[in-house]
């Protein structure tokens, strides 16, 4: 280990988009960084995904890049990959993307000498899921992103709590001061890929259901003009619902936001992955996608989910691919009172017996009984 941070000493990283999957780079990429003080890490993803990297460690430097001008195409990459070797001394890469775009980076780091570790995508195990040859599930991004920097031999350990853990929690002007008793709900009712989102309809009744309770608050997540023209009617409906489109606001407010809440109902989008920076529970429904995938929150418990058992899921990766029975039968079959009473049972029981991080223990604990039982 002491060779290889003598060898590297500043290591690109790239994660250039989704959002969320952006997100998921950091419970890995900060531990990796304190374990590992004598070396320095570049972070190149985009703009928008560059400002949640809050409260990083002192050797991690973010660098966003403008994909639609200054880099775009191949000679705008290879115009940014020279300045960032120039720049930075690049001496390896961790390519935790590995599309072309980060292709044509890596190439060129490689004609400079640095080394190059690239994410392994698992397409041939992602088509035997999605197609149904094999129920054998992906390895979680988190477990792939980790085995880039391995290759590297950096130490890479699994140990990540929570941003701003040890310190301050993050105040925002826009959040409200939660009074005792109180419980306080996230919602994210979209995602990227419309065929992954529980029908607003639908939900609007998960809503009406959760008001019923003098003291539950709920915050709707979107962003956009779609996304709050078309939470504004849910907001002004019911009491104690507070539409978060409505308010312009960065990602500090969301972790400020997301530390006082009680427990976030979402689907499976970056919001999911927002609420594992914070160690805040995530209820994820599943739709097309599955977490066999690996696209599972940090430290999230697929029992604490709402998904329904059918032959047909999952159908696709990332929720891209149209239904095939044209109605999203997954997602709709789905009874909001079901959702609503689950969400329910989640946050009484987690206030009155034991905080997220305890139930983890407990399910991971199974986990390894049921391993051992195995063997």
């Amino acid at each position: 280990m002491a060779e290889n941070k003598k060898l590297f000493r500043n290591v690109l990283v790239m994660r250039l988009s989704v959002l969320g999957n952006v997100a998921m780079a950091i419970p890995v990429l900060y531990p990796i960084c304190k374990a590992n003080s004598d070396t320095r890490f570049i972070m190149l993803t985009k703009k928008w995904p560059a400002s949640m990297f809050h409260d990083r460690p002192a050797n991690l430097k973010v660098v966003d890049f403008d994909v639609k001008e200054k880099h775009s195409g191949l000679f705008g990459l290879l115009k940014l990959a020279r300045q960032l070797y120039h720049l930075y001394d690049i001496d390896a890469v961790a390519d935790l993307h590995n599309v072309s775009g980060t292709w044509i980076i890596d190439a060129y780091m490689r004609l400079k000498g640095a080394k190059i570790a690239r994410l392994d995508r698992e397409k041939p195990k992602r088509k035997a899921l999605v197609t149904h040859r094999s129920n054998e599930p992906v390895t979680p991004i988190h477990d792939r992103y980790r085995r880039a920097f391995r290759q590297l031999g950096f130490e890479a350990p699994d140990n990540f709590t929570r941003l701003y853990e040890g310190r301050e929690w993050p105040v925002s002007p826009i959040v409200l001061d939660k009074e005792p008793g109180q419980r306080w709900i996230a919602i994210s009712p979209f995602s990227s890929h419309p065929n992954k989102a529980y029908p607003l309809e639908q939900m609007e009744k998960v809503i009406a259901e959760l008001t019923k309770r003098e003291n539950y608050w709920i915050f709707l997540m979107g962003g956009g003009k779609a996304e709050k023209i078309a939470l504004r009617p849910i907001a002004r409906k019911y009491k104690n619902v507070v539409s978060m489109a409505e308010v312009k606001h960065k990602f500090i407010d969301e972790y400020a936001l997301f530390g006082k809440c009680d427990l976030m109902l979402t689907m499976e989008s970056a919001n999911m992955h927002l609420a594992s920076l914070v160690d805040l529970q995530a209820m994820t429904i599943w739709g097309p996608t599955s977490p066999s995938c690996g696209y599972l929150g940090y430290n999230q418990v697929v029992e604490d989910d709402i998904q329904l058992d059918m032959e047909c899921r999952p159908c696709s990766i990332t929720g891209d691919k149209p239904c095939k029975y044209g109605d999203c039968r997954c997602l709709k079959n789905i009874p909001p009172e079901y959702i609503a009473q689950h969400v329910i049972d989640a946050v009484e029981y987690n206030a009155t017996h034991q905080t997220k991080s305890t139930r983890l223990a407990m399910v991971r604990k199974k986990e390894q009984e049921s391993q051992d039982a195995k063997e």
